[in-house]
């Protein structure tokens, strides 16, 4: 049966208006839509888009399947419904309904690309991997499905695939700069075999997008390193750190004052309590570009623990908890930290171990590798007594350089300029003294240096740290075929290996100022030798 012209008319203009931003407009013209024309299926199909952006997950699922019952092979549908279903946290569920749209999906490379999208967030990688190869038969000549296959790859340790894989997304689309960097991050770059030339030749061509033109100065930066030219590494980076900041709104003195929020809201020790058993959850907690990935690979190649990734969860579950407790209203960040003192830390506890029950299904144990987790150590020991928070450290110049020189997806803002560097760190360090200070049941302190140097030494005492039996697997986690999906993907497919210990010391004259800073920010000399 055609659908009514009239119906869809609106359809397109709901459409335009959620792509706009306009969500209100778009759920009202909705709303007249499924009056109008109830039996219309994309009505409700855009309606429980709205809800799910909304965060309304229940409701979504709902809407959704007021459509399916209208379209019930309709794999867009089908599709969108697996969304919904894993974000009410129904994993089994959104892989069977993945699995249906799948199969609904036959020979449309677009919406076969997307459910491999879908797969790569619910991390199931092989399954993402085979849909995207799916796609690239039906579709070969769209740069996008070799993109996303490549990344995978990556995820999966597959670099000289996915090497391959984005020198035919180049081919097809010589205008995806993101492919160059990504491209020339999965291998030390060598002289006889480099991209140096291709990516200057484009960069004097011209670029005519700042989001191009970055991405290639932070690829062209890396494959100098990687041919020791630092000189030339440095000015690309510097250039292209310079552009990233200037298109970003941020306020370094905002996250500089949350660290001192938090202190203030947790100024002691928590009241001891008992474990009532032993917890599920590892957390691992620092900077970015820390070590943190390696720390993950040793404990997630251990027969008992499953290494779950940088999860949300936690602060997800504590910005619930507090707004709920003041009626739904928005808080500021200031005050979302001080009503947090409020809070039911058991049922805080509660929740996060409810929102990563798929994570604890895979084995006793798992980790939490959110980085940003630091900020929270008072709370996770309040919230989950007996926990292990694995705080990994690393010199603190070596540190600061691999967050600058990184080109970040998301979040960490302050990482494209060495003053907010410096301002960070600071902060960073003050509330992390403060943990060591207030927690009476301490937290496990990594050094990468020292892992480096001893790895087994190291690993033996982290393991017996978290309550873990000795396994000889965990040092040969560069063989552990499970999926990282992080920047430091291509390093964890090596042995360990200590080149990067002393990378930062190639720009010692270059970072003199961040030197000072740091020193000024109350961090011993010492330390910066």
């Amino acid at each position: 049966m055609n659908a009514p012209p009239a119906a869809v008319a609106r359809q397109k203009d709901i459409t335009r208006l959620v792509q706009r931003g306009e969500v209100a407009a778009a759920e009202r013209l909705c709303r007249a839509l499924i009056a109008e024309f109830p039996q219309f299926a994309p009505g409700w199909s855009s309606a429980s888009l709205i809800a799910l952006r909304r965060g309304e997950s229940a409701q979504a699922l709902r809407l959704i399947d007021e459509a399916l019952a209208r379209a019930p092979q309709e794999a867009h549908f089908l599709l969108h419904r697996a969304h919904c279903l894993l974000a009410l946290q129904r994993v089994v569920d959104a892989l069977a309904c993945a699995g249906q749209a799948e199969r609904a999906a036959q020979h449309d490379a677009g919406v076969l690309n997307a459910i491999g999208t879908f797969y790569s967030l619910a991390g199931e990688h092989g399954r993402a991997l085979a849909v995207y190869s799916r796609a690239i038969d039906v579709q070969p000549g769209e740069s996008r499905h070799w993109f996303n296959r490549a990344a995978v790859r990556r995820f999966l340790g597959e670099l000289a695939q996915a090497e391959s894989d984005y020198d035919r997304a180049i081919a097809l689309a010589p205008r995806d700069f993101e492919a160059y960097l990504n491209r020339s991050e999965l291998r030390p770059q060598s002289a006889a075999r480099n991209h140096v030339a291709e990516l200057e030749g484009i960069l004097a061509s011209g670029v005519g997008d700042w989001r191009g033109e970055v991405q290639l100065r932070y690829a062209l930066a890396k494959e100098y390193e990687d041919l020791a030219d630092h000189t030339r590494s440095w000015r690309e980076l510097t250039c292209g750190a310079r552009l990233r900041r200037a298109h970003l709104q941020y306020d370094i003195n905002r996250d500089v004052a949350t660290a001192g929020w938090i202190m203030e809201a947790y100024p002691a020790a928590p009241p001891s309590v008992e474990a009532a058993a032993r917890p599920t959850s590892i957390f691992i907690v620092g900077l970015p570009r820390s070590g943190s990935t390696l720390v993950e690979r040793i404990l997630g190649s251990h027969s008992s623990v499953f290494a779950a990734g940088e999860l949300p969860h936690f602060a997800a579950a504590l910005v619930d908890a507090v707004r709920a407790r003041n009626g739904g209203r928005a808080l500021s960040r200031q005050e979302l930290v001080a009503a947090s003192r409020d809070i039911d830390y058991a049922a805080l506890g509660a929740d996060y171990l409810a929102r990563t029950r798929a994570q604890a299904a895979q084995r006793a144990r798992f980790t939490d590798k959110m980085p940003l987790n630091y900020l929270y150590c008072g709370l996770i020991r309040r919230a989950l007594p007996g926990a292990p928070i694995v705080h990994v450290v690393r010199h603190p110049l070596a540190v600061c350089y691999a967050m600058y020189k990184t080109l970040f997806h998301d979040g960490y803002p302050f990482s494209y300029d060495l003053h907010e560097i410096a301002l960070y760190y600071g902060a960073y360090r003050r509330l992390m003294n403060h943990w060591r200070a207030t927690l009476s049941h301490g937290i496990i302190e990594v050094s990468y240096e020292r892992l480096v140097r001893d790895p087994q030494g190291e690993a033996r005492g982290l393991l017996e740290a978290c309550g873990l039996e000795w396994e000889e697997g965990c040092l040969a986690f560069h063989r552990n075929p499970s999926a990282t999906t992080t920047a430091s993907a291509p390093q964890v497919r090596r042995p360990i290996y200590d080149s990067s210990v002393a990378q930062w010391r190639h720009y010692a004259h270059e970072l003199e100022d961040l030197h000072r800073e740091l020193i000024a920010a109350g961090i011993e000399p010492r330390e910066l030798d």
